[in-house]
């Protein structure tokens, strides 16, 4: 396995992403989308899950093929993200065909991010602005850390963040994952120094530090273990959300077999994961065209995306940028204070 050539979601050809974000309300909105409509399904694990439109994504519904996915901070009010998505889809007559107009479709998920230190003050819901924004953003280079739907992610010990990552196949498919990380959990092994998805990195993509050597790591340490108390004591259920791609052709069953394969990268990269505090949702998504692969490619794609989202989730924490207002650290500034 090698990284693609940006090592984002978008070396999947065809996928553009754009982010919109805003630094004082510590939130903001990532979307996914193309120039043609592509096949995807949704797979959920955690217990708080917050989505739209997700009943369309199962392999027994009508619609084949859809415009946009939108992944959002703001618990619920994030939901409306995906109004100025479809405003935006609209207005380029994008959509489901239905007699004389077109319904874009665009499903999305939420994660948590409510207690962050941000100004959640408004008047007018935020959040169709961002998604609009987002949409008009979209492009195949884009940010990652603080920004989209990352923004104001964290997780029990570090501020989390938007991630991605990429591999290119022998077979010349390509499988990448963008990422959202806002967990309960912890993505570093206990003391912060190294990550637990150090064994899936490729080259230094978030950090280079290797892997933790110590045994029996299953249980925190006690700074870890009251981080994670106190982040479920403040109701701050948390959520890592995210998109699976693959240039290969799925069909929506596949697809959805695709997402439940691929959620095994949250646990190699978050513990504990799928808690009852979070809302861990993956969607997966095709932009392949011609005959649908069989169960061995499958088999393949299945283990290529654990690996892509395991790395994904750790760039995100490691790319995470220091704002003014923040409750935690970055795992990078606290890096940096441990090495004086």
């Amino acid at each position: 396995m090698k990284p693609g050539p940006r090592n984002l979601l978008t070396d999947v050809t065809g996928l553009l992403v754009g982010n919109a974000e805003d630094q004082d309300l510590k939130s903001g909105v990532t979307v996914v989308t193309s120039d043609v409509p592509f096949v995807a399904s949704v797979h959920v694990m955690g217990g708080a899950p917050g989505t739209r439109e997700t009943d369309l994504l199962a392999p027994d519904k009508t619609v084949a093929g859809i415009d946009a996915l939108v992944l959002s901070g703001g618990s619920a009010f994030g939901l409306a993200a995906c109004d100025g998505v479809v405003d935006g889809l609209r207005r380029a007559k994008r959509g489901f065909p239905v007699g004389p107009v077109t319904v874009p479709i665009v499903p999305g998920a939420i994660l948590f991010d409510m207690v962050n230190g941000g100004n959640k003050g408004w008047a007018d819901n935020p959040y169709p602005k961002l998604g609009r924004a987002a949409l008009d953003a979209a492009g195949v280079d884009f940010n990652l850390g603080s920004t989209g739907a990352g923004t104001g992610a964290l997780d029990s010990c570090f501020k989390g963040g938007l991630g991605s990552a990429s591999v290119m196949l022998d077979s010349g498919r390509t499988v990448a994952a963008l990422m959202a990380v806002n967990p309960v959990g912890s993505v570093t092994t206990p003391g912060g120094n190294h990550f637990w998805a150090a064994p899936h990195e490729m080259g230094d993509e978030f950090g280079g530090v290797g892997p933790d050597p110590r045994s029996n790591l299953v249980t925190p340490d006690p700074s870890q273990k009251m981080a994670m108390i106190a982040a479920v004591g403040q109701d701050r259920a948390n959520t890592t959300i995210g998109v699976i791609a693959t240039d290969a052709a799925l069909t929506k069953a596949q697809c959805h077999r695709l997402a439940v394969a691929a959620h095994d990268g949250i646990a190699r990269a978050i513990q504990p994961a799928h808690s009852p505090f979070d809302g861990d949702l993956l969607f997966a998504v095709s932009t392949g065209a011609g005959p649908v692969v069989d169960d061995m490619a499958l088999f393949e794609l299945g283990h290529t995306a654990s690996v892509c989202v395991a790395r994904a989730i750790a760039r995100g924490v490691f790319e995470a940028m220091p704002w003014p207002g923040d409750l935690l650290p970055t795992w990078n500034d606290r890096k940096r204070k441990v090495q004086r």
